[in-house]
């Protein structure tokens, strides 16, 4: 069911929004309502992090200068390149 709702903006930013809604090949009340609902939804499927997890956070340490990137290249040249 919709209902009207009445905000208070500043005119600059209802044009830039009314110029994104147009890019967007939508209209500002539908760019307006999707953001509330996935602001609020957001807020409804945050859960807690377990207490198991929590005591296993940061029982390992990586070097500051670990390069991610070559680790996983050889981990895949390993994997696929090697007999």
């Amino acid at each position: 069911m919709d209902t009207k709702l009445t905000l208070v903006l500043d005119k600059q930013v209802i044009e830039r929004a009314k110029s994104y809604a147009a890019a967007k090949k939508t209209s500002l009340s539908k760019l307006i309502e999707s953001y509330l609902d996935s602001v609020t939804a957001a807020e409804k499927t945050k859960e807690d992090i377990s207490p198991l997890v929590k005591s296993l956070s940061g029982v390992i340490t990586i070097p500051k200068d670990f390069d991610y990137k070559d680790k996983y290249a050889s981990h895949l040249a390993k994997k696929y390149l090697d007999d």
